[in-house]
């Protein structure tokens, strides 16, 4: 596609510059949480935004989509939500065989609208695919599509007749994205923007194939020894009681992060790198991507809580 992988990153570049472009469109600021999702399109992992309603969360995901060129469905998670319901089930049809129903799991970039609204049962089948990106059903295996993208959103706030996120769901996910309010100028913008009859047409930039190349490209990416050992090392001071743990984290933390946060931090600064025009990442890069991956990897303990420091604060204190 490309003479050389030099070319291909310039390449890359160009598209993310596009697609921001494309996504501007519509979605007015937000631009760490865009960054954030596009940053995990490239690097194939999935995201979990989490912000109060109304921020644009559901638009935000289906302008990424449009923009992407990639077949999308949302689903609307609820406490009466089956596994059956996401992922397919079989049918008899007319010659009276089971044929496989294909869900909306089926799908290149799936929105798993609040997604701590439904019972384990059904959350854990979501955590297969985004595994193995492949479903099970009826002891038959079928692939998902290629990219496949799950992007979930949780309102931190309202957690009646909720089912919290098991920490090895929130594993799964590369990211968590906080969304925020929007400042006074951006809501200005979107106010104006949304109470006018104007409707801002999206285009493709970016092939689902182009996607599959740029996320190869961006694993032969070479990083320096000292860049590696860096993001494994952040990822080991996290972890209480063990020998990098810092005299903040062996107070305040009960659990830290695993091995897969070191694996997220090396493909997150490789990606940070390469929309940034570098060729290599650098620490730099580990330290633009560690909050968002580290956040809902570490748990803190009660004497956290008390004193007032978040998570936020104590991974800024180990950067």
């Amino acid at each position: 596609m490309y003479g050389s992988d030099k070319e291909a990153l310039e390449a890359l570049n160009g598209k993310h510059q596009a697609l921001l472009a494309e996504i501007s469109k519509v979605i007015v600021g937000q631009e760490h949480v865009i960054r954030e999702v596009t940053t995990a399109v490239f690097a194939g992992g999935h995201v979990l935004l989490v912000g109060v309603p109304g921020l644009a969360k559901t638009l935000l995901v289906n302008t990424i989509a449009q923009a992407l060129g990639l077949s999308f469905n949302r689903v609307q998670f609820t406490p009466d939500l089956m596994p059956s319901d996401i992922v397919g089930s079989e049918i008899l049809d007319e010659a009276r065989h089971f044929k496989f129903m294909k869900g909306p799991l089926f799908a290149n970039i799936v929105l798993a609208d609040e997604i701590n609204r439904t019972p384990p049962k059904t959350q854990s089948a979501l955590l297969e695919a985004m595994q193995e990106r492949a479903v099970t059903v009826a002891g038959q295996t079928y692939p998902l599509p290629a990219p496949f993208f799950v992007l979930a959103t949780q309102n931190p706030i309202e957690q009646e007749g909720t089912y919290p996120l098991p920490e090895a769901q929130l594993d799964r996910f590369m990211f968590n994205t906080w969304v925020d309010y929007p400042t006074y100028e951006e809501e200005l913008s979107v106010v104006k923007a949304t109470t006018a009859d104007a409707v801002a047409e999206v285009n493709p930039v970016i092939s689902g194939e182009e996607i599959l190349f740029f996320q190869q490209l961006i694993r032969r990416m070479p990083i320096a020894d000292n860049v590696l050992e860096y993001a494994v090392g952040l990822a080991g001071k996290t972890r209480p009681g063990r020998e990098r743990a810092t005299d903040t984290v062996n107070a305040y933390l009960s659990w830290g992060a695993g091995p897969r946060a070191s694996q997220y931090l090396v493909v997150g600064a490789k990606v940070n790198a390469a929309l940034n025009g570098k060729f290599s990442p650098d620490i730099e890069d580990v330290k633009a991507v560690a909050t968002p991956i580290l956040r809902h990897r570490i748990v803190r303990n009660y004497k956290a809580e008390a004193e007032g420091h978040t998570v936020e604060s104590i991974i800024e204190g180990l950067l």
